[in-house]
């Protein structure tokens, strides 16, 4: 074959080439009608999505409705974010004021303390939505925790105080878990109650005559001279001093005298004096008519019937001390000063 019509065979396509390169473009018209249907129905749904106002077109008004949208979530969660930080703040608020509520306190069970304090509603209670209600707050000091109770709650609680609620702390009466006396006449009341009751069982018992005498007890450091005992090196009668501890009453007062007629005995009902071993044998022995008591001197140590334990007094100090409200004489130092403090009971029949 000659040159040129290599050339012209290899210019001019063959016969069947017409019909590959409609088949080539005939598949690449459906990839991309099949490609525009998806992607029709993209922006289809798309719009759709974006046509809030459903008018079939997409213009300011879906713009706005988008918008609206958006924003009232937006709001709903600001309201809600809001109201989570606002319950926060009021949990914190109450853990802070700490009030105390009536139903928390069961009386008859000995919800209250022993020891309490009286104080004014101030503002911060009297004016707070989270203190409706409440009859005072629990505060702490150190390890213990206080009840602190409003002065124009405690009278509609049942409870009692001597010499009336306008003290500031109080302890308990031994006797009685309602009353409350003023810590700082609190030995001095009892010493009175329990000088009335032993009355009151001289009389029902049917004695003839008694007396209280109040005694406190001191010891004195006495110095003695003593001949000392064995050998010495240079004397043998040398004399050395030594230390001996001597119990005297430092006070010594006639608290109570009376006479009686007598009568048939009555056994009396305890009320301070009840846990008094002495005192018991003593209405036993009068109560029992075989042998009749005539005569009876007991010797009552005054901190048997208080209630009030060094122990005790230590924590009370601890508290006053920190809110700045200690006396010059301390709550352990009369607990102390109790336990030496006795009453001697001379009854007649």
């Amino acid at each position: 074959m000659e040159k040129n019509e290599l050339l012209e065979k290899a210019l001019v396509p063959e016969a069947d080439a017409p019909l590959e390169a409609e088949k080539h473009r005939s598949k690449f018209s459906s990839l991309v009608s099949a490609a525009g249907q998806k992607t029709q129905r993209l922006v289809s749904k798309a719009a759709k999505a974006a046509d809030q106002n459903e008018d079939g077109k997409l213009d300011l008004g879906d713009a706005m409705t988008i918008m609206t949208s958006a924003g009232s979530a937006a709001k709903r969660f600001m309201v809600s974010a809001g109201e989570l930080a606002s319950e926060t703040g009021r949990q914190i608020e109450f853990k802070s004021l700490r009030p105390l509520f009536p139903a928390e306190i069961c009386l008859d069970g000995g919800g209250l303390p022993r020891f309490i304090r009286i104080v004014d509603r101030d503002k911060k209670f009297a004016e707070n939505e989270l203190c409706a209600g409440s009859v005072g707050f629990r505060s702490s000091h150190g390890k213990t925790e206080m009840v602190n109770l409003f002065r124009d709650s405690v009278q509609e609680m049942g409870l009692r105080f001597y010499p009336d609620a306008d003290e500031e702390f109080y302890f308990v009466d031994p006797s009685d878990p309602k009353f409350y006396l003023a810590l700082e006449k609190y030995f001095d009341y009892l010493k009175i109650a329990q000088v009335n009751e032993l009355q009151k069982i001289a009389q029902e018992l049917g004695a003839k005559h008694f007396q209280v005498t109040f005694k406190e007890e001191q010891s004195s450091l006495l110095k003695e001279k003593a001949r000392a005992q064995g050998k010495l090196t240079k004397s043998s009668g040398a004399e050395v001093e030594h230390d001996r501890r001597q119990k005297q009453y430092a006070i010594t007062e006639i608290v109570a005298k009376m006479d009686f007629p007598g009568h048939a005995p009555v056994e009396p009902q305890l009320r301070y004096l009840r846990n008094d071993q002495s005192i018991q044998t003593l209405i036993s022995l009068r109560m029992n008519a075989q042998s009749p008591l005539l005569h009876q001197t007991l010797m009552l140590k005054m901190s048997n019937s208080s209630g009030l334990k060094e122990s005790e007094a230590a924590r009370i100090d601890a508290i006053l001390k920190g809110l700045k409200c200690a006396g010059n004489v301390t709550v352990v130092s009369e607990v102390q000063n109790e336990s030496r403090r006795y009453l001697e009971y001379d009854i007649e029949f």
